[in-house]
């Protein structure tokens, strides 16, 4: 006969945490709820604290959901009487807006790009992460390096994918505004704001011979790709390949010009100078990424800039360089990239394999640096290099050299001594 065993017995239900929550959480208004939990028998009142940034909890000492939510409302205007309101004056909204009208006369001037003033107001303005809808109505006199620190936790929560160096323009601008009331007498210093670290990706250039063998030099190719769409006048919608996609190329590679709208097709004939000794171009860049400047070319940019004139010998002074018959320059601008394009695909370079990146008409200004490092065997002044490129030293070190071979002629270059030094 068949022994039954004895039936397991129910399973003995957990018993929740006191502190845990008895009920729904109760929103009584934006910034104010109640609720209940298991250790008391009073409802809590939940209030938002804005100048503080952060939840005040308190017992509303009333067992019955109604008269909480009274109690709740009282607190919450308690708590909000004794704020004192930012004076306008002192607030970071105040600050901000003079911070845009400096900008704003720097543009002017032409000591920065109008890009500046673009990007400072995305930083400010964002809905989601400016700095406006965080800072906006604070005391700059009560901000601190902690404030900063908060709003970047509060961040990363909202927007876990915003890169290190949209990070580091947030931390910039806030920098920024504060400096103008430190300038004010308002505030005796600028909090800290330490910077995110960056991953910096080589910029992908044009290989060329020594760097490479010359069978593997695509800058070669690239010209000679260029020349053979102009004798056999491939169109590319509509639109004819001439010499100028040839000459453009070599014209950027040695005058160091960002192929912007602002820069190489902003360039017009009155812009250009011939100066000797050594021969050159003196370009004017009146309104480049880093604001005016006046860049030196090498000697081969001045070639390419006779045989401009000769196909256009009645171009005056306020013509354009690069496709003279389109005064919109976004539209010249995007016909030459077609156009280089279709030379990247003919030849077979569209996709870098050192870099992981496809090329485009900014791989140019990228082997222009790249070749006065290498080809200047080590002798090239890489603050003259920066300053013509309109860029920085620390930027030809972060995305350029640092990338680059030592050759023996720049390691010779390290150990060599001026007339009047010694070892």
């Amino acid at each position: 006969m068949e022994q039954s065993s004895d039936p397991k017995p129910p399973p003995v239900a957990a018993k929740p945490s006191k502190h845990a929550l008895d009920g729904e959480i109760i929103v009584v208004h934006k910034g104010i709820a109640i609720y209940k939990t298991h250790a008391s028998p009073y409802w809590f009142a939940r209030i938002r604290d804005p100048q503080a940034r952060k939840y005040v909890v308190r017992s509303t000492k009333e067992t019955s959901r109604l008269k909480a939510r009274q109690v709740a409302e009282e607190l919450a205007r308690d708590i909000l009487s004794r704020q004192k309101a930012t004076p306008r004056e002192f607030s970071f909204k105040y600050y901000a807006t003079r911070f845009i009208e400096k900008g704003r006369r720097l543009v002017d001037t032409g000591e920065r790009n109008a890009n500046y003033i673009r990007t400072t107001r995305l930083v400010l303005d964002n809905d989601q992460w400016g700095l406006m809808k965080h800072f906006e109505a604070t005391d700059v006199r009560d901000l601190r390096t902690r404030h900063w620190a908060e709003y970047l936790d509060k961040l990363a929560g909202k927007r876990p994918d915003l890169s290190a160096s949209t990070k580091n323009m947030l931390g910039a601008t806030f920098r920024n505004v504060l400096k103008v009331a430190r300038d004010d007498g308002v505030i005796d210093a600028v909090p800290d704001t330490p910077r995110t670290r960056q991953k910096d990706n080589p910029r992908p250039f044009f290989r060329f011979h020594p760097l490479v063998d010359k069978d593997k030099d695509t800058y070669k190719l690239l010209l000679a790709t260029a020349k053979a769409m102009a004798e056999s006048g491939t169109a590319i919608r509509g639109v004819e390949t001439t010499d100028e996609l040839y000459d453009l190329i070599l014209f950027v590679t040695h005058s160091f010009v960002r192929p912007t709208t602002t820069e190489l097709y902003a360039l017009r004939h009155a812009d250009i100078q011939i100066a000797d000794k050594p021969k050159r171009l003196l370009l004017t860049v009146r309104n480049g990424k880093t604001g005016y400047r006046i860049a030196n070319s090498l000697g081969a940019a001045v070639s390419v800039y006779q045989r401009i004139k000769q196909r256009n010998p009645n171009a005056k002074g306020e013509d354009y360089l690069f496709l003279p018959n389109y005064p919109n320059r976004q539209t010249a601008a995007r016909i030459i990239q077609r156009q280089f394009n279709q030379a990247l695909e003919i030849a077979g370079i569209k996709f870098d394999p050192y870099t992981n990146q496809d090329h485009s008409v900014y791989s140019l200004r990228h082997t222009a640096i790249c070749m006065r490092i290498i080809l200047s065997h080590g002798q090239v002044n890489v603050f003259n290099l920066a300053k013509n490129a309109g860029t920085s030293v620390e930027q030809i070190e972060r995305f350029y050299a640092r990338n680059l071979p030592l050759s023996a002629e720049m390691a010779r270059n390290l150990q060599t001594f001026g007339a009047n030094e010694r070892e």
